[in-house]
């Protein structure tokens, strides 16, 4: 497995478990990629990259894995999250892991129209959560949803799918705080608001912070990544770290035993 980071980590272990011999090779001295924290003011521990988790307490692949019992620990904030709708002091939009509250917060129109969407997704959110985290191609998520709730409510949600999240926002609500709370979770996608698309990441990341919250590791980003090395390290019985060029360079702070790679490894036969 080249390169140490979430990705790896949590292919390596997958691997793994499933009776493959792995060994992980990364260039730098730390594991973890973008999931990483450090010390950088004293006494304060601050996240590098990333920083919250939501997709990590909806992943059937990561809670199968069991980094609770690794070590991690998970920490929720008050609210889920808020995004100023101005900078005059106007009321922010916040999502609650209650959505009755946050369609309180929303106003008489919005908030009915808030909990239409929440409804929604109770109806088809397993299926879309099941096509992100199957195989390619994601088959039995899209069937699943066609078998539920037949072709014609099928087609509406593809369209509702496409939607860029503006659009998405403009055509279910009438105020901005609404809107906001969908544009800004689609923010983190990095696709433009105006771009088709960008509104299915901004419901699915709303529903899934009232469902399960935006989770943060308990001592930072790093303690995420240093499970998931934990829980490799049971299964993973070498790695590799430093220089590729040299082929043999391991840090002595190796998360678990490491040993240069073969020179030429066998691969596994696939099961």
């Amino acid at each position: 497995m080249i390169g140490g980071g979430h990705h790896g980590l949590v292919a390596a272990a997958v691997l793994a478990d499933a009776g493959w011999d792995v060994c992980l090779l990364e260039a730098t001295d730390v594991l973890g990629g973008a999931v990483r924290s450090a010390e950088l003011h004293p006494g304060f521990t601050a996240d590098l990259f990333s920083a919250f988790y939501p997709l990590s307490a909806a992943s059937p692949v990561l809670r199968a894995l069991d980094l609770p019992g690794h070590g991690l620990g998970w920490a929720h904030a008050p609210a889920v999250l808020a995004h100023p709708v101005r900078p005059d002091g106007a009321p922010a939009a916040v999502l609650h892991r209650d959505r009755e509250r946050t369609a309180a917060d929303l106003g008489p129109r919005d908030g009915e129209a808030w909990l239409r969407l929440c409804a929604q997704w109770d109806a088809v959110g397993d299926a879309v959560i099941r096509s992100i985290f199957t195989t390619f191609p994601p088959v039995r998520g899209p069937v699943q949803l066609l078998r539920r709730i037949g072709t014609a409510d099928a087609l509406r949600l593809a369209r509702f799918l496409a939607l860029p999240v503006r659009r998405m926002g403009e055509e279910l609500f009438a105020g901005e705080r609404a809107r906001m709370l969908l544009a800004g979770n689609a923010g983190h996608a990095d696709i433009p608001p105006d771009a088709p698309g960008s509104g299915v990441f901004g419901w699915m990341l709303a529903m899934l912070g009232q469902q399960h919250g935006f989770p943060v590791p308990v001592g930072g980003a790093g303690e995420l990544a240093a499970a998931l090395a934990r829980r490799a390290a049971r299964r993973v019985p070498s790695c590799a770290r430093g220089s590729a060029s040299s082929g043999s360079t391991c840090a002595a702070a190796a998360p678990w035993p490491c040993t240069p790679p073969p020179a030429a490894p066998s691969a596994p036969a696939v099961r």
